[in-house]
């Protein structure tokens, strides 16, 4: 069984897990100032986003890791009716938030698949070295 990088526990990937990179909970002074520079619903910035504080915020993770990252995001996106949205809503009991809440980005499935997009492009050589492999050497 995979175990999380640091930790001897089982690693269940999560799709909030996605969004780790841009979590503002009592960062809003650092975090969350150098990400309100950025608009979500841009292209440009999203992707600037997506590359610098989401892709890059899964240190100690090892090809294992970010495949099934990826497929847990494939799994949402290929559920017509999923509601990502929920991704973004603040929730204060669990001390988690996020640089824009689910008023502010007009297109959370758009943001998701653009994540997809370039987890694609960065993680390839990674995701195809996990294709390959048995999951029972994991």
């Amino acid at each position: 069984m995979l175990k999380w990088p640091e930790f001897d526990i089982p690693f269940i990937p999560q799709l909030s897990y996605w969004l780790g990179g841009i979590e503002t909970f009592d960062r809003e002074e650092t975090r969350g100032v150098a990400l309100s520079a950025y608009d979500p619903n841009k292209p440009h910035d999203r992707a600037v986003v997506i590359r610098e504080f989401i892709l890059n915020n899964f240190p100690g993770f090892t090809y294992r890791h970010k495949f099934l990252m990826v497929e847990i995001l494939e799994d949402a996106l290929n559920s017509p009716d999923f509601d990502f949205s929920k991704q973004f809503e603040d929730d204060y009991d669990s001390n988690t938030c996020v640089a824009w809440d689910e008023t502010v980005v007009d297109d959370p499935r758009g943001f998701f698949e653009d994540i997809h997009k370039l987890a694609i492009e960065e993680w390839s050589d990674d995701l195809n070295k996990a294709r390959v492999e048995s999951r029972s050497l994991w």
